[in-house]
Parts: C-alpha cells; structure tokens; sequence
C-alpha cells in the first residue's frame, strides 16, 4: 500500500468522456468572439509608392453637387438610467397612448398625431400602451407594429427612441418613446 496523498487515479473513464463530448456538443457560445488577428507573414519586399502625377491646372474640379437634406438618424434604446429613471417615477411621463381596439391603419394615424402633438407641446417622454395581445399568439398586431412604425421615416423626426416599458406602467405591452424636440425654423 501506498501511503501519502491517497489519489485516486485521474483518468476519465469512457462513460466520462462521453458524457462530456455530450455536453460539449449540446451547449452555445453566449457571445462570439471575434478572431484573433493572425501575424501576416509575407516574403516579397514591399513594393515602393511612385509618386502621384500632378493634374494639369487646365481641367477644372467637377461642379459641386447640391446636398440633400439631413434626414433625422435613426431611433435607438433608451439609455439604462433614463428608463431606471422612469420606471421608478423620477422621471415624468408627459402624455400617455392606449391604442387598445383600434385597428393597424386607426392605431397608426392616431400614433403619429399624438407624437406630434407631444412634441409641439414640448413633451419629452410619452407612453405608447399597445397591450400584449391573445395569450397563445406570438403577441399582438399592434406590439409587433408599434416598434416596426416608430422607425419608419415619417415618424423619426418626431423620435429618438423607444423601448419596452417597466412592469408598473405596462411591461411588453408598452412603449417608452423618447420625443424630440421642436427644430425652431
């Protein structure tokens, strides 16, 4: 008998190892991660940079070519704190939308009069309550359509961005959207 540590003998048995293999199969990465960069090995000198020929000052630059307008960027999230903010009550709810029973075309006219009535009133912060639909569907027309529209064009230059509300003032079945302000023309 040996005497000291008293290991045991450290190989996995086959059952082990296929359990293992097992789970290593059955699980996913959380996040991917990106490559890493492989060294660039290369043999061949670098070639070296002729230099560039000069334009002959006989041929004139192509005329300017008119700008379009900006358009607004696109929506995002809400930052963290705001909606911490918001779901705690410290931050206030200017106007609130319950589009319950409307249908898709009545719930997307009244949606783009009552943002634009917020923001000429100065609001900051609307709740849009597009309710979560029939228990056993994929969820309501309305809070699929809801978020598809506020990206739309016509309706970002009224939004910054929006974001599913807290529990207390709806969960899934609501919306904060951030309201920007009035352009003075």
């Amino acid at each position: 008998m040996k005497s000291g540590g008293g290991r045991k003998d450290k190989r996995l048995s086959g059952e082990d190892i296929a359990l293992w293999e097992g789970v290593t199969r059955s699980i996913k990465p959380i996040r991917k991660r990106a490559p890493k960069p492989q060294p660039v090995i290369e043999n061949t000198p670098a070639p070296v940079a002729a230099k560039p020929a000069k334009k002959p000052a006989a041929i004139a630059a192509p005329p300017a070519r008119p700008v379009p307008p900006k358009s607004p960027p696109a929506t995002a999230a809400l930052e963290k704190r705001l909606k911490q903010k918001i779901a705690r009550g410290r931050q206030p709810i200017d106007a609130r939308l319950d589009l319950h029973g409307h249908t898709q075309a009545e719930a997307h006219d009244a949606l783009l009069r009552f943002l634009r009535r917020a923001q000429a009133r100065g609001g900051r912060l609307v709740l849009v309550i597009t309710g979560k639909g029939v228990r056993g569907d994929s969820g309501g027309v309305l809070k699929r359509a809801v978020p598809m529209w506020l990206a739309l064009p016509e309706f970002r230059s009224i939004v910054i961005g929006f974001d599913t509300a807290a529990i207390s003032h709806g969960g899934e079945g609501a919306l904060y959207v951030r309201v920007r302000k009035v352009r003075e023309t």
